[in-house]
């Protein structure tokens, strides 16, 4: 292939070295060249580079998401990761490739600037809202439950307390509570600013905002 497309298809051993950092997103689909993605994380983690991994919530008790966080990794599980991918440096990025014809599991390297800021872009806007896998990642103060989560989700996107204790299956007694608790952790004075606060922690994405 042309040598100025950014582009390369890449059977077995990736490129593999990164200076400041690694991302992953393993979106759980089995594919070959995914372990690959994990040794290069694996890699770059005892050569000292930050790599921060996502992992689908069903990957929560598997042994490669707890290895990368053991390792050093900051991993974070979602309901769904959007794909498969390895970021290197925001310079390049890697994605799985399945050569037609010969069916042999590849990958393709991209060096183009669009693509990178793309691929970089989606993994940040799945981690805003992940759920940390453990203290390595935040301390116990700082995570979030599942259903803490889906409160703030709800409270933000403009939902009553009656309409989010209804959808959580739980009693507005409860959400109070549980809207309080948030509140104490964050330093927040009104919900309002619980809501700036938790968007400026992460924990819900830019552009939601609590009110009442």
């Amino acid at each position: 292939m042309e040598q100025g497309s950014g582009l390369r298809l890449v059977e077995g051993a990736v490129p593999d070295t990164a200076v400041s950092e690694v991302l992953l997103m393993s979106a759980g689909t089995g594919a070959a060249s995914v372990g690959e993605f994990r040794r290069i994380a694996h890699a770059n983690l005892r050569a000292g580079v930050p790599c921060r991994a996502l992992f689908p919530d069903s990957a929560r008790l598997s042994g490669t998401a707890r290895a990368l966080a053991l390792a050093g990794a900051r991993v974070r599980t979602d309901t769904e990761v959007p794909m498969e991918a390895l970021v290197l440096d925001r310079e390049s990025v890697v994605l799985p490739a399945e050569r037609s014809g010969r069916g042999c599991h590849c990958v393709a390297a991209f060096r183009l600037a669009g693509m990178v800021t793309a691929t970089a872009g989606l993994f940040e806007r799945a981690w805003r809202t992940a759920v940390p896998l453990g203290p390595s990642e935040a301390t116990e103060d700082e995570m979030l439950t599942a259903r803490e989560r889906d409160l703030l989700m709800l409270l933000c996107s403009g939902s009553t307390d009656e309409s989010a204790a209804a959808q959580l299956g739980i009693s507005v007694r409860t959400v109070g509570r549980m809207v309080a608790d948030i509140m104490n952790r964050l330093g927040a004075r009104s919900r309002f600013q619980a809501g700036a606060k938790a968007v400026d922690r992460g924990w819900v994405p830019a552009g939601y905002r609590m009110t009442g």
